[in-house]
């Protein structure tokens, strides 16, 4: 059996990404309901892809000793979400907000996994995108995904 520790480094990067994932896939539960049609198929394809990620990183993290923190009951909405317009815009935050987590953990990985990060931003960059442009939001894209304003 292998210890669990508690995370350092790049772990502790990839463990903040995994908080980061747990949250996006529970705002997707609340985004989809708002939805009709095509966009309640890309809010469920965005929560599949985002539940690959968690999955993914939960192996990754306890094969290598890392001690997995669990997924919380609920997470707290920045705002109401009660019609299609703010759902659109949570969506849009939550790829924001996630592709940041990924992002900060760029410096602190290496290898695959840093490609892995990279990948990861860069999803969540092209899904806030279409977001923004199914939510007729501008601009469509920002200069810097994940950065913070």
């Amino acid at each position: 059996m292998i210890p669990r520790t508690a995370p350092t480094g790049s772990a502790q990067a990839l463990t903040e990404a995994l908080a980061a994932e747990y949250a996006a896939i529970w705002a997707y539960g609340v985004i989809g309901v708002h939805l009709a049609d095509a966009a309640r198929s890309a809010a469920r394809s965005a929560e599949t892809a985002h539940r690959a990620r968690r999955d993914a990183l939960i192996l990754q993290l306890s094969e290598g000793g890392t001690q997995v923190p669990a997924d919380q009951a609920g997470y707290a909405l920045p705002y109401p979400v009660t019609d299609k317009a703010s759902a659109l815009k949570l969506a849009v935050e939550i790829e924001e907000r996630t592709a940041g987590h990924w992002r900060a953990a760029l410096p602190h990985t290496t290898g695959a996994d840093r490609n892995r990060a990279l990948a990861a931003l860069t999803d969540c960059a092209v899904r806030a995108t279409r977001w923004r442009r199914t939510a007729g939001m501008t601009p469509v894209t920002v200069p810097f995904p994940g950065r913070s304003a």
